[in-house]
């Protein structure tokens, strides 16, 4: 049972997070409204023209990664500092995605938990 709640969990959250690098490219979903301060810090970040594909492109490729069962842990690693970045943006800057930012987190943890096995074979 254990592991079909990780196959699903993963699933949706490599769709998610693949959708979501996706449309930074494509900007076929609008961005939320912002206030002030997280606008400002958004507009300073988009001035580093690599930023914005760089995350895009480890959001798409991890998102991928994570739904493959092969991959999952590579996919869930790669997501890890994303889902901490994210969730430390709307802690300090916009609070109102921050219920979202600490989903992505805590199933990101348990997803990585789950495989805990593995991870440590593969630091011996």
């Amino acid at each position: 049972m254990k592991q079909k709640i990780t196959l699903i969990l993963s699933i949706l959250l490599g769709l998610f997070m693949a959708t979501f690098g996706l449309n930074k490219f494509m900007h076929f979903m609008p961005m939320p409204e912002m206030n002030e301060a997280a606008g400002a810090l958004m507009g300073a970040f988009g001035t580093a023209i690599w930023l914005f594909p760089l995350i895009a492109l480890v959001e798409i490729i991890g998102g991928v990664l994570l739904a493959i069962p092969k991959t999952r842990i590579i996919g869930a690693m790669a997501l890890l500092p994303i889902s901490v970045g994210i969730v430390l943006f709307h802690t300090f800057q916009d609070k109102s995605g921050l219920g979202m930012g600490i989903g992505i987190l805590i199933v990101l943890l348990y997803i990585l938990g789950s495989n805990c096995d593995k991870i440590t074979k593969l630091m011996d």
